[in-house]
């Protein structure tokens, strides 16, 4: 199960420099988006995942991919393949804030996710203001739509 929610950030507004933290490479393309089904290099490992509908809680499942077996798929996927940095920011309560900076046509866009234990958490945290506007409940701006925009 996958509980998380989502910030527009604007990069002038951190207190911190996203470099000072580990990145990641992210490539991604979708198979599918309803359900979402999508095929993604993380450095250098690969995945099939599945994801269920929703917006704050989502079930989620990882197959492992070989490189070959990912970019076979990769060539199969509908719309735009998303390229971003993920950057790892730790914060208090043992959460992390992943921060993703889109490239290509996607840049300037920066969404920032928080994932939590439970519903309960991810409810009553209050988000700092640097973190920008919700969207949580904007399935706009989750990977697979804007695949296809």
């Amino acid at each position: 199960m996958e509980i998380e929610r989502k910030f527009l950030i604007s990069t002038d507004q951190l207190p911190f420099r996203p470099e000072d933290f580990p990145c990641r490479r992210i490539e991604q393309g979708y198979l599918c988006t309803r359900p979402v089904v999508r095929v993604r290099r993380d450095n250098d490992d690969f995945y099939l995942t599945y994801k269920s509908s929703g917006l704050m809680v989502r079930e989620e499942y990882n197959l492992p991919l070989s490189p070959e077996g990912y970019e076979h798929l990769k060539s199969k996927a509908d719309g735009r393949i998303i390229q971003k940095k993920r950057y790892e920011i730790p914060l208090e309560g043992g959460l992390t804030l992943e921060l993703d900076i889109f490239e290509g046509d996607l840049a300037p866009l920066v969404i920032a996710e928080i994932e939590f234990p439970d519903e309960e958490s991810a409810k009553s945290y209050q988000a700092p203001d640097w973190l920008g506007k919700d969207v949580t409940y904007s399935p706009e701006y989750h990977n697979s739509t804007l695949s296809r925009m």
